[in-house]
């Protein structure tokens, strides 16, 4: 486990924003690590997300998307879904890492870059954790301890070399899946809510 940062301080409209950001990345890597469980698709269902600041109209539209689509899942086809889409036998429909879509194989230098940069940021890679550091989860993970710690400049770099430059080949892929219903809709709003990321870094100085 990475050690939680220092919590900055900041005026109530900024803690509220901060807050949904880092439970809107943490969501998005919870459901590109693993399918989600009964209790995350009735949390999912029953979500009830204040979309009147903060949003661009499309990501407010994206978050009903993914409400009813939870509303309409069946957990085993849901877990079998996430098992075509990026597992598979040999790989899934997706290779959700950011070497396969910056060079088109695993383990290339994107990676290599990823490494020195968690090293300097000061996380550790987890034993338990087979796969490579450039899979999507393993970002958005990171990104909720960078915004939770406060620096929007080190927000900014991270997610500049490592997530700007493929989210959108990543989610594009996983609304156009042959095996996707749930995952669809997970992808539209990891669209919109990572553009909308990709804007606010633009304005940082």
């Amino acid at each position: 486990m990475v050690q939680q940062m220092e919590q900055p301080m900041v005026n109530q409209p900024q803690h509220e924003e901060t807050s949904l950001r880092i439970e809107i990345y943490a969501m998005l890597a919870h459901l590109m690590r693993q399918a989600p469980d009964e209790n995350v698709l009735n949390w999912l269902a029953d979500l009830n997300v204040d979309t009147s600041e903060h949003q661009t109209t499309e990501m407010a539209a994206a978050w009903p998307l993914l409400k009813l689509a939870a509303q309409k899942a069946n957990l085993i086809a849901v877990e079998e879904e996430y098992q075509d889409l990026f597992i598979g036998i040999g790989r899934g429909e997706i290779v959700p890492f950011g070497s396969w879509y910056l060079t088109g194989s695993l383990m290339e230098m994107p990676l290599a870059h990823l490494r020195r940069d968690l090293v300097q940021l000061g996380f550790e890679r987890d034993e338990s954790v087979k796969e490579p550091e450039d899979h999507i989860a393993a970002l958005l993970e990171v990104m909720a301890m960078l915004v939770e710690g406060g620096d929007e400049h080190l927000q900014k770099t991270f997610f500049n070399r490592h997530i700007a430059t493929w989210f959108e080949r990543l989610c594009a892929d996983m609304k156009a899946a042959e095996s996707a219903v749930f995952y669809c809709a997970v992808g539209e709003l990891a669209l919109q809510f990572l553009t909308v990321e990709k804007t606010r870094f633009i304005e940082v100085n």
